[in-house]
């Protein structure tokens, strides 16, 4: 089953120096209806203006991942310093089991800077903070969907969850094929372009929830930028979300 989330339909905020999109219950943004999918908690789509920081802040039992969509991405923390600045293309994980600080920092003084946030709950609490983080390129993920972070780790950032995230650039009339577990769910959000996901016509800022499937077929129609996310739709919560979830 693929159910579509028209980007009209996404929460939409503009703090003046960040615009963000919250697919699902975040900060003030609450919507019973979009809490979660599976084992992922958060999923935003967020701009920072030139120069501009978000404060440290803290989170708890979080595997916190980031996919830096355009400009360049800088990160500090109060338990490891500073990393970064990443181009576009790059992947970040910070676990944050025991509730280290974090900002997230557009590291340019004059270009936006864009990246999508995602929190994956972890199989295991109390993590020791940790950031690992990878460059890709565009040949890396063009006509593919490249692994950027899973649990096996190798050649994409190692995550303490069975899930997946991959992207891909795709050139008009390709066509990709993603494969679904049992009980697994993916969601895939399509960053720019037009596209089919499975039977569904998709355009820039729709996302797909797809459960109870074998597989997603995805074909562009125009080039096309997306990310994917791949997770148990049962898990076991641990830490502060026990008793939550």
């Amino acid at each position: 089953m693929i159910k579509v989330r028209r980007d009209a339909e996404i929460y939409d905020i503009d703090g003046g120096w960040f615009r963000a999109r919250w697919h699902f219950s975040f900060d003030r943004y609450q919507d019973p209806e979009h809490d979660s999918f599976g084992a992922m908690r958060v999923f935003n789509d967020d701009r920072l203006k030139p120069g501009a920081v978000w404060p440290l802040h803290p989170h708890r039992d979080v595997e916190g991942l980031t996919y830096v969509v355009e400009g360049t991405f800088g990160h500090q923390d109060n338990v490891g310093g500073a990393f970064g600045p990443l181009p576009a293309g790059s992947v970040q994980r910070m676990s944050l089991g025991s509730g280290a600080l974090h900002s997230e920092l557009n590291a340019s003084p004059d270009e936006p800077m864009r990246f999508i946030q995602i929190w994956i709950l972890p199989d295991t609490p109390d993590l020791p903070p940790e950031v690992e983080q990878r460059i890709f390129t565009t040949e890396d993920r063009s006509n593919r969907l490249l692994e950027v972070i899973g649990p096996e780790g190798g050649d994409a950032v190692m995550l303490h969850q069975d899930a997946t995230v991959h992207v891909a650039r795709l050139d008009p009339g390709t066509e990709v094929v993603h494969s679904i577990g049992t009980g697994r769910g993916v969601y895939a959000y399509l960053i720019e372009g037009a596209a089919s996901f499975g039977r569904e016509e998709l355009s820039t800022g729709d996302a797909a929830e797809v459960t109870d499937a074998d597989e997603l077929r995805i074909r562009a129609s125009q080039t096309s930028e997306l990310i994917l996310v791949d997770v148990p739709m049962q898990f076991e919560p641990v830490g502060i979300w026990r008793n939550r979830i």
